[in-house]
């Protein structure tokens, strides 16, 4: 499906302090880069995506995740501290960018997806290589049901996600709403994507920046089509 990231909106940021650096982050077909991807042209920010076509061990993880847990993790770990690094060596002050994940959450598919022996070899790893990464200005999590998932991944088709069962979807979810329960590190946006077309329809684009612009600290909840709330 081809998505058209430059809706023609404007908006007026007139006396508004824009965070510099956003994290987007959710389980898998959520909405993540395509959110990235609009907040991006929509500030004239640049991206930092992730990018899992990259990582030779995805398709075999998606079809026999036992076997291939570890590697998997290792090369996404290694490659988002990679970006990282490198947003932070040049001045963190002033490019300004979006990214759709969030470092902080990475050991979150390692509980889900690794043996006890191998959380403890990836802790190691992890905790050598993140001590420099930046915080984010505005973390936003995007939610939805399993089935809305499973709906988004199929409609998207790609080859290596065909895999993909509504087990391992319930573990991440919860996974995620356990990590996201805690999170005080940034100013976090917790979005019920499950009825926002962030893909297609403009008006729910633009009502998600407004919301989002209201916020400089704290928790925040947004619930399209209901009163938003703020904690």
């Amino acid at each position: 499906m081809a998505v058209d990231y430059g809706f023609d909106l404007h908006f007026d940021f007139s006396g508004i302090a824009l965070p510099r650096y956003i994290a987007i982050e959710g389980p898998i077909g959520v909405g993540k880069t395509t959110l990235a991807k609009h907040l991006a042209h929509t500030f004239n920010y640049e991206t930092l995506l992730e990018q899992a076509e990259a990582n030779p061990f995805l398709e075999r993880f998606y079809t026999d995740p036992r076997a291939s847990a570890l590697p998997t993790q290792l090369f996404f770990l290694f490659q988002r501290s990679k970006q990282l690094q490198a947003l932070r060596q040049a001045d963190m002050f002033a490019p300004v960018r979006v990214a759709d994940f969030l470092l902080e959450k990475d050991p979150l598919f390692a509980q889900v997806t690794l043996d006890d022996d191998e959380l403890r070899l990836y802790n190691q790893v992890y905790e050598q290589i993140t001590v420099d990464a930046p915080t984010p200005d505005l973390v936003i999590f995007l939610q939805a049901p399993i089935d809305i998932l499973l709906d988004r991944i199929r409609k998207r088709g790609v080859a290596a996600e065909r895999h993909i069962d509504a087990d391992y979807l319930a573990s991440l979810n919860d996974a995620y709403t356990r990590f996201f329960h805690y999170y005080d590190s940034a100013p976090l946006l917790i979005v019920n994507a499950t009825e926002i077309d962030l893909a297609g329809n403009a008006e729910h684009y633009a009502q998600l920046v407004e919301y989002m612009l209201t916020i400089n600290s704290g928790r925040h909840y947004y619930n399209p089509h209901h009163n938003q709330s703020r904690g």
